[in-house]
């Protein structure tokens, strides 16, 4: 019988999962490893092999550590639930002319739920990964909030989970610096893992080309977009693009048309088959609507509350001020944005805590 209870491990094969799961086994915790196949790439037609946590290798590093510290590991295959919610939302957000975050679709919606169906069917007390957050109890919540690395701070794609993932889950890297965690994987006699490594690509999209990726899902995309109109914001007509799915906001490079100084992608408008162009000051906006809110620190947004908000992972956070209109958050940034994307993730902090986030909708 563990000392602390047990607790289901999502393990990639890849060192921070490899390091939690070790982590927790050494503190006294009954540790079951899991990892879950999300995705099988040859499916999609790409030409490259799979990559990150869905390929033999990955599976096989994970199950080694188990088997080299005594613990059980399972493979789950979610790939049927994966590709129906999270591929489809994938395509037709693309379709509807916005820049999805697939990750925080992934975790809040299959990665999770899956995890804590499992732990429940294994009589787990917890579920723990790799992810570089913190979680605490205040208030009768649990809170989600930033790593100590900040440069490898996870928060931003965690946003969705529930009161329910939380208040079971254990982030035992939270309080270390990569460097560390590296350093105790070298320690701990995995050194060729200490040296892995990281793949920052969508597991689906291995190979980066997103826009590959939806020629292959629907092969009669590029025929039925391709030719629409490159237009500035008056609406002159400059040129012709290849289909508006295959552009995203802010975008510069690969635009295929000249005018003579740095131009950038504005808009896109779906019904007409239309794409935006600009300079870059035309993608300042100074306010946007988000949707599909999760709350985390606190039951609701104080009408009127200061926050620091991101729209995008690597973004450091602006300040502003959150409103409530009807089912959405107005966020008023104290100065102008640039990029603001809908489909992309907001996120609200506090400090280092998370208040909540949602998906943008609309910026003006």
């Amino acid at each position: 019988m563990s000392r602390n209870g047990k607790v289901l491990v999502a393990m990639s094969g890849g060192i921070d999962s490899t390091v939690a799961a070790l982590m927790l086994h050494n503190q006294g915790y009954e540790v079951v490893g899991i990892t879950m196949k999300t995705w099988d790439y040859a499916h999609s037609g790409g030409g490259k092999k799979e990559t990150g946590c869905c390929n033999l290798d990955s599976f096989n590093d994970a199950r080694q550590a188990a088997v080299d510290h005594g613990f059980p590991h399972y493979v789950l295959d979610i790939r049927e639930e994966f590709g129906d919610f999270v591929i489809n939302n994938f395509v037709e957000e693309y379709i509807a002319g916005r820049t999805p975050n697939p990750c925080v679709l992934c975790n809040t919606h299959i990665k999770w739920a899956a995890l804590l169906k499992r732990a429940n069917a294994l009589n787990c007390d917890y579920i723990s990964t790799g992810h570089y957050v913190k979680v605490r109890e205040e208030n009768s919540r649990f809170v989600l909030s930033k790593a100590k690395d900040l440069t490898k701070d996870q928060s931003y794609v965690l946003w969705g989970l529930g009161q329910d993932c939380l208040s079971r889950s254990i982030y035992p890297l939270g309080g270390y610096l990569k460097t560390e965690v590296r350093q105790m994987a070298f320690d701990m006699g995995y050194k060729e893992l200490s040296k892995k490594a990281e793949s920052y690509e969508i597991c689906f999209v291995p190979d980066n080309d997103y826009r590959g990726f939806l020629k292959r899902q629907i092969p009669t995309l590029e025929a039925e977009v391709e030719g629409g109109d490159f237009v500035l914001t008056n609406g002159k007509v400059v040129g012709k693009h290849r289909g508006y799915p295959f552009y995203t906001i802010g975008q510069r490079k690969g635009l295929d048309i000249a005018l003579g100084r740095p131009i950038f992608v504005t808009k896109i408008i779906p019904e007409t088959n239309t794409v935006v162009l600009g300079d870059a000051d035309e993608l300042q906006q100074g306010s946007m609507l988000v949707g599909g809110i999760n709350m985390v620190k606190y039951d609701a947004i104080p009408d009127g509350m200061e926050a620091t908000t991101k729209i995008r992972y690597k973004d450091p956070g602006m300040d502003s001020r959150l409103s409530v209109e009807a089912d959405m958050v107005r966020v008023d940034f104290s100065h102008m944005v640039s990029g603001i994307a809908p489909g992309q993730s907001a996120v609200f902090y506090e400090g280092d805590d998370v208040i909540g986030g949602g998906i943008i909708r609309s910026g003006f």
